[in-house]
């Protein structure tokens, strides 16, 4: 996919197009989604592949080489794979979006081949070795200065920077959308996340989507900032010993794993919610969930259920009794 021209992908869909291939209410439309390796990143490329989009993907885990995430299972070019097969056009970019050279040459990249962008996911984050070491059941003092200056840098700086370098491309689209993906909505985040790191990283997506989305307003765009619920990830389902075709056996070790959905149910929203010509109107500037685009866009997990971990544990912050279940 490499060194794809804009003129290559035209007429590549219009052949397919003519060939009775799936069009998708996103053909023609160009995606960008940073974080797509694995997890919630790689079902949303999948899924706006899915819906027609050419879809660049870019994380820094490849064939060639991982990330400190240490997962080599994941790989950007088999995400890349995954949109094409799913329908789309999936190109692969390796890219370090802390690396200011790097995340430029990515922008100079689409530029030439392109020359817009439409839909930007920031989808950025990796840190789930540090989280786990270093903040869970740790004042702030007592985390490793450089491992909670790592996570804002994964979890905030990286966001910032694919922000500021690519919006003079999305702003070239007749209707840009930017979502911000996170871990809480707004309303839920009103809670302290545990550690101080961790709830400065997981609140500034909030923060960048809601500041964006007022200067998106004269380009007639859309910035949101969307949270999964209790999402079950590659990472995570490594971490209980079990697979997406036994994830249930997991409930053993933690009840609440039971409120678990998969990526392809953020990722079906987002394509929803990008597929939506009154998105501006209707979530510009908010923080959302998974759970509330779904019952939007009559959305389901893979299962069918429509899974709403947030108001799950808000509820049971509060003392309600309750079943997970209860909640799918």
């Amino acid at each position: 996919m490499d060194g794809m021209s804009n003129q290559h992908i035209t007429t590549q869909k219009t052949q397919e197009t003519a060939q009775g291939c799936p069009t998708g209410p996103l053909l023609g439309r160009i995606a960008l989604v940073a974080g797509a390796t694995r997890g919630a990143g790689r079902a949303q490329a999948v899924e706006l592949g899915r819906a027609g989009a050419t879809v660049y993907v870019t994380g820094r885990t490849t064939r060639a080489r991982s990330s400190e995430v240490g997962r080599t299972t994941e790989t950007i070019e088999e995400t890349a794979e995954l949109v094409t097969a799913a329908g789309g056009t999936g190109i692969a970019v390796p890219t370090d979006h802390l690396d200011e050279v790097q995340v430029r040459a990515l922008v100079e990249r689409i530029d030439r081949e392109v020359g817009r962008l439409d839909i930007l996911v920031n989808d950025l984050w990796g840190g789930e070795h540090l989280v786990a070491a270093s903040v869970f059941g740790k004042k702030s003092w007592q985390t490793p200065l450089a491992d909670g200056l790592r996570i804002l840098e994964l979890g905030a700086r990286s966001h910032v920077i694919t922000a500021a370098l690519l919006f003079p491309l999305l702003i070239r689209s007749d209707a840009p959308l930017h979502v911000e993906v996170t871990d809480g909505t707004a309303r839920y985040n009103r809670r302290y996340r545990e550690n101080m790191y961790y709830d400065l990283a997981k609140n500034a997506p909030i923060r960048l989507a809601f500041g964006l989305g007022q200067e998106l307003v004269e380009y007639r765009g859309a910035a949101v900032a969307v949270s999964p619920g209790f999402l079950r990830s590659e990472q995570m389902l490594a971490h209980f010993g079990v697979s997406e075709e036994n994830w249930r056996d997991a409930i053993a070790q933690e009840p609440a794993f039971a409120i678990a959905e998969s990526p392809a149910y953020l990722a079906r929203t987002v394509a929803a919610l990008a597929a939506d010509p009154d998105r501006a109107k209707r979530w510009n500037g908010k923080s959302t969930s998974s759970a509330e685009l779904a019952k939007v866009y009559g959305v389901t997990d893979v299962d069918g259920s429509q899974p709403d971990a947030w108001a799950y544990f808000e509820d049971v912050a509060r003392g309600k009794e309750g079943s997970p279940e209860d909640y799918r």
